[in-house]
């Protein structure tokens, strides 16, 4: 049973993020439903200014917006882009490079880090839409490896849809959020 129900994790996390990207016919609607329980806190975040926030309670400061979206006139615009785990990695390094982000050391956040700003009382998303506007209900990278894989083959994925977390193969296409450790 266990391995079944991780099966059907995987093959969520490869459905939703092709929904989210477009190729499966959804609505951006579908993916913005509202909370309908009480939402993690907008006030436990401090905006910045600049399309990132710092948790007051973990210390991180986030990227509002996902890989390929644009933080214009206090939303996120435009497709949030898919990428693989090596890709993921380059992006991190071209950003800190460049400093374009402000910032040198911006990373892929680890699953707890991720976690943290999931909210399961919120649906597709799964987080706090006035803080992160229009975030995919789909995978995103972390920097957690799964254990007792060979040479780290894979590495936790976790879904801002219904989907949770799951292992998945660094080829794999999934969505990236970065984060950096605040001030």
């Amino acid at each position: 049973m266990k391995g079944r129900a991780a099966a059907l994790r995987v093959l969520l996390l490869v459905i939703l993020p092709a929904a989210a990207a477009g190729s499966v016919s959804t609505s951006e609607a579908s993916l913005q439903l509202a909370c309908p329980g009480p939402s993690m806190p907008a006030q436990r975040f401090v905006d910045n200014g600049d399309g990132t926030v710092t948790d007051s309670v973990s210390k991180l400061m986030w990227m509002r917006c996902a890989l390929g979206q644009n933080w214009q006139a206090d939303t996120c615009t435009g497709a949030a882009g898919v990428v693989n785990w090596p890709q993921a990695q380059r992006q991190a390094q071209r950003l800190n490079l460049q400093a374009q982000a402000f910032y040198n050391d911006w990373r892929v956040p680890t699953l707890r880090e991720l976690a943290s700003i999931t909210d399961r009382s919120c649906a597709t998303p799964r987080t706090n839409a006035s803080v992160f506007p229009h975030t995919p209900a789909a995978g995103f990278w972390t920097a957690t490896a799964r254990p007792g894989e060979p040479a780290g083959q894979r590495v936790f994925v976790l879904s801002f849809g219904w989907a949770g977390a799951a292992p998945a193969l660094k080829d794999d296409q999934h969505h990236l959020r970065l984060v950096r450790t605040g001030p």
